[in-house]
């Protein structure tokens, strides 16, 4: 079985997943105060899904969302699932944030109109985004949203993008020639079911004992930016 977990978006989502199949899932959007609610949700959500598949002896893999996205967010979820794999001697493997969106895409959608693309809200007034043009999804890139055509390149004439960026930038990036699917479509949310279908696809070779994720961050945090703005001045 392989757990899977992301918190590079403002969804916490956990998932166990065995040939495929879902066995046990978890979802928590933002608290409240609007902030993420991983720092606090998501040692308990992964705790409660696998109970919920039998119990850690069942895990043989770790897959985890590795951005691009918060970088709060990857910061728990990559030191999460580093612990987890000291902790129980599981290997890990990284999945691309951007590609779990692109693969929660609907398959008709795809057959319709071509391609799918997974979309983060970068703030900054930016998405991240990658394409999947049937072959996996590539590279992310980091634009503003009404450059999203030129960044991901040819062949997305009718391509369908989904997630929190697609939602937040809805007119731009219908008007850069997408489709995005109305706010409450199941696509728009990242789903760890996907993170744990990637890493199955994967295969086991990809995973790694003690783990070994890099993070794509694509931009510095704000934190630093801010600093280097307070010392200029």
């Amino acid at each position: 079985m392989i757990l899977g977990f992301d918190t590079a978006t403002g969804i916490t989502a956990v998932a166990v997943a065995d040939r495929g199949a879902v066995v046990s899932e978890e979802w928590a959007g933002p608290g409240p105060d609007g902030r993420p609610a991983a720092a606090r949700e998501l040692l308990g959500m992964i705790d409660a899904a696998v109970r919920g598949a039998g119990g850690w002896e069942r895990i043989r893999t770790v897959a985890v969302g590795r951005g691009p996205g918060s970088f709060t967010g990857l910061r728990i979820a990559i030191s999460t699932a580093r612990a987890l794999s000291q902790a129980r001697r599981i290997p890990v493997v990284g999945i691309d944030t951007t590609a779990a969106l692109a693969a929660g895409i609907a398959v008709d959608r795809v057959a319709a109109g071509g391609a799918r693309v997974g979309v983060v809200d970068a703030r900054r007034g930016e998405v991240f985004a990658a394409a999947d043009r049937g072959e996996g999804a590539g590279e992310p890139v980091v634009c503003r949203p009404r450059e999203l055509a030129e960044a991901l390149g040819g062949g997305l004439a009718g391509a369908t993008a989904a997630g929190d960026g697609a939602v937040r930038f809805r007119s731009e990036i219908e008007a850069a020639g997408f489709a995005v699917p109305v706010d409450e479509d199941p696509a728009n949310r990242l789903s760890a079911a996907r993170i744990c279908g990637l890493a199955a696809k994967m295969g086991r070779g990809e995973a790694r004992f003690p783990a070994v994720v890099t993070p794509k961050y694509m931009r510095r945090p704000d934190a630093e930016r801010w600093r280097e703005r307070d010392h200029r001045s």
